[in-house]
C-alpha cells in the first residue's frame, strides 16, 4: 500500500503501524527525519535546529486550513470545556402575570393566571381562567433572578476515539503541483 510521506490517517487500533507516528505532538529529531521535516517544518513545534513536532490531535479534531479566516496551518484553538457568561445567552424574560382574585383550578391550563387560595393559608397555588377577568398584578422585577452558576461544561459533538497517525518514513515524498 503506497502512501505520502507525512499523511495522517486514522486506525481503530492503539498503536502506531512501523512507518508511521502517533499524531501525539512528539518531537522528533531532523538529523534522523529529514524529509519529514523538509514538509512539516516547525509548524508543530520543535526548535527548527535538532527537533521537530508532529502534529497533536489527541483530544481535538483536524479542522481545513484557510489562511484568509485566520487558521494557517498548524494552529491549534479551541477548549475542553466553557462556561457560558449572560452575553451568550439568547434574550429572554420570566414574566409572570396573576390575578388578585381567588383561584378555582389546581393545576395551570393554557391561557391561565395565577391567583390565590380563596380558602387561605395553605400556600396551594391556584390559577385563574384568562378570560375571568384582566391581569391586575405583575411581579416585580427583583422577584426572579439569575440562576445557574459558573461551572464550565463540556461542549463536544458526539466523537468516537480512534488514532491519528502520520507517516514518518517509506513513504512517497509528495510532489508539487
Amino acid at each position: 500500500m503506497d502512501y505520502y510521506l507525512g499523511e495522517i490517517r486514522q486506525f481503530a487500533f492503539y498503536f502506531a503501524p512501523r512507518g508511521w507516528a502517533l499524531c501525539n505532538g512528539q518531537l522528533m529529531p531532523i538529523q534522523r527525519y529529514s524529509a519529514l521535516f523538509a514538509l512539516l517544518g516547525t509548524y508543530y513545534g520543535g526548535d527548527g535546529k535538532t527537533t521537530f513536532g508532529l502534529p497533536n490531535l489527541q483530544g481535538g479534531v483536524p479542522l481545513g486550513m484557510d489562511p484568509n479566516a485566520n487558521w494557517p496551518i498548524g494552529t491549534q484553538a479551541g477548549s475542553d470545556s466553557v462556561t457560558l457568561i449572560q452575553g451568550e445567552m439568547p434574550t429572554h424574560n420570566h414574566a409572570v402575570i396573576g390575578l388578585n382574585n381567588a383561584g378555582t383550578k389546581a393545576s395551570p391550563e393554557t391561557g391561565c393566571y395565577l391567583g390565590f387560595d380563596a380558602r387561605g393559608g395553605s400556600g396551594v397555588v391556584r390559577y385563574m381562567q384568562a378570560n375571568v377577568a384582566a391581569p391586575s398584578t405583575t411581579l416585580a422585577p427583583n422577584t426572579l433572578g439569575p440562576s445557574g452558576g459558573s461551572t464550565a461544561h463540556e461542549n463536544r459533538q458526539p466523537f468516537l476515539a480512534l488514532s491519528y497517525c502520520i507517516a514518518i518514513s517509506d513513504g512517497i515524498f509528495p510532489p508539487r503541483n
